[in-house]
């Protein structure tokens, strides 16, 4: 029997039922993403039955993750996101309306919520280097941010500049 890889560091993610469904989701959604071992349970437990799927290793975007069918102890919230750096706005909206078309929700300065309601942050790199470039260009951007859902790269290009687009 051949061994498997196992990472030294995986996010786990907690979900009641449907880890698969949410593995396969992400991995057809992202690139450098793939669904990997699927575990089913040995034997009945508090979550799962026998032979129902209890783990999902998968790599999201290059990061190595497990969801786990734990029942419905624990829920998603904003304090853990996965943040994805986008190179436009086709790239952005096309995240971006992935996750809030498939049953998610909309929410403030990039986020966003996917239907088990995990949280992602849909980063244009436009963005980002304005924030990293400091002083009156980090501050333009950021206001600009601020009024904003999804990401309008245009938007964010003007206010480094110092100008607006109307």
């Amino acid at each position: 029997m051949g061994k498997h890889t196992i990472a030294k560091n995986t996010i786990c993610l907690w979900y009641d039922n449907d880890a698969e469904e949410a593995a396969r989701f992400y991995t057809a959604t992202f690139p450098n993403s793939t669904v990997g071992i699927i575990h089913r349970a040995p034997s009945d437990n508090p979550s799962t039955k026998a032979g129902e799927v209890i783990t999902v290793n998968f790599t999201v975007a290059g990061i190595p993750c497990m969801g786990i069918n734990g029942g419905p102890a624990f829920k998603h919230n904003e304090a853990f996101s996965f943040q994805i750096a986008t190179d436009d706005q086709e790239e952005t909206d096309r995240y971006w309306n992935a996750i809030v078309g498939n049953g998610g929700q909309e929410s403030e300065c990039g986020w966003c919520k996917d239907k088990w309601g995990v949280s992602w942050q849909i980063t244009p790199r436009v963005l980002i280097e304005a924030m990293a470039a400091g002083g009156d260009e980090a501050k333009r951007a950021f206001d600009a941010m601020m009024t904003m859902q999804k990401i309008d790269v245009a938007a964010i290009e003007a206010a480094r500049q110092g100008s607006r687009i109307h």
